[in-house]
């Protein structure tokens, strides 16, 4: 956003001036809110899990931030001539159930008239001025950890052009409809030194939003990055989202991938991810006891991938 003047405000903690994944400010000493805002195309065919699925991807920029989603409004926008409300119906409810999942309750919303069926929340939160977990103070030494597998945005591909398994629908929509609440409250638990979600811009889009600007890098070990099986036999047969592209044209000045790294986990770590998990970085001491709570709480998907390093300040190394 180059050119534009973002406002300055003592109680703004987090807003435009950085990659952050949702805006917070200071209402009181003890208190803060959380806002954020997401809606998008349908991802899956089940207009109900469509609904789950982009109220899940909404919250969880609540989630990255250490905050609480509480109240939430609809953004719908509606082809109303070329589509029966009966679906319009299902999705809210998808979306509805979601929200009761996730303790926040929904105050209203907007619908307008549009060419193609999109939806999604805008969010407010809580959170305590003195915990947010921000996305750019990882520290030197700290290890990553991933809480969810990778690949949503080839298998959603595959699923548009109707060639994903029942199986591979099946998996990546559990995951989609994961919500980050307890990945969120282990990292609160254990105390970590930043944060992000993993989702639009792929797994190293937003390792490169991490580092930008900082004096760190990160370094990843491909053979441990968690993805689908399904997401390398459907990017083998080149089934890939356009955003995966455009992520890696954006960012690949500042991304080093070993040629030992297969083609199709090269496409995977790039891919767009929808309702994907949280990219955590943890003091090396605290790693052990982080990854006990997640799994705990049954974030069951959780693995270190990686280390943050000053030998590689402002670059991603994928080894």
């Amino acid at each position: 956003m180059e050119g534009l003047h973002f406002q300055t405000h003592p109680n703004l903690i987090a807003g435009m001036e950085r990659a952050e994944d949702a805006g917070v400010y200071k209402l009181t000493e003890q208190l803060a809110i959380v806002q954020t805002v997401d809606f998008f195309t349908p991802i899956v065919d089940d207009p109900y899990d469509f609904g789950r699925i982009a109220v899940a991807n909404s919250l969880s920029d609540v989630y990255a931030m250490g905050g609480r989603p509480v109240t939430a409004l609809n953004v719908v926008c509606f082809p109303k001539d070329k589509m029966d409300f009966s679906i319009l119906r299902e999705v809210l409810k998808g979306g509805l159930d979601m929200m009761h999942e996730a303790d926040v309750i929904l105050l209203g919303g907007h619908t307008v008239e549009d060419p193609e069926l999109k939806y999604g929340l805008s969010v407010t939160g809580t959170i305590h001025p003195d915990k947010v977990v921000h996305n750019n103070t990882a520290r030197p030494g700290d290890v990553l950890i991933l809480t969810k597998p990778l690949g949503t945005g080839i298998i959603s591909t595959a699923i548009k052009g109707g060639a994903a398994s029942q199986q591979a629908i099946k998996a990546v929509t559990d995951s989609m409809t994961t919500l980050n609440r307890a990945a969120s409250e282990a990292m609160l638990e254990v105390g970590v030194s930043a944060c992000k979600d993993i989702t639009g811009f792929g797994l190293l889009g937003h390792a490169c939003e991490m580092i930008d600007k900082t004096d760190v890098g990160f370094v990843i070990d491909s053979t441990a990055i968690p993805y689908f099986p399904e997401a390398k036999e459907y990017a083998d047969m080149g089934m890939m989202p356009g955003g995966l592209g455009r992520n890696r044209d954006y960012r690949k000045h500042s991304v080093d991938i070993s040629s030992n790294v297969p083609q199709f986990l090269q496409d995977i770590i790039w891919d767009p991810q929808t309702s994907g998990g949280l990219m955590i970085a943890v003091p090396k001491a605290k790693a052990p006891r982080l990854l006990n709570e997640l799994h705990a709480k049954g974030v069951s998907g959780a693995v270190i991938i990686g280390e943050v390093t000053v030998e590689n300040k402002g670059r991603i190394k994928v080894t």
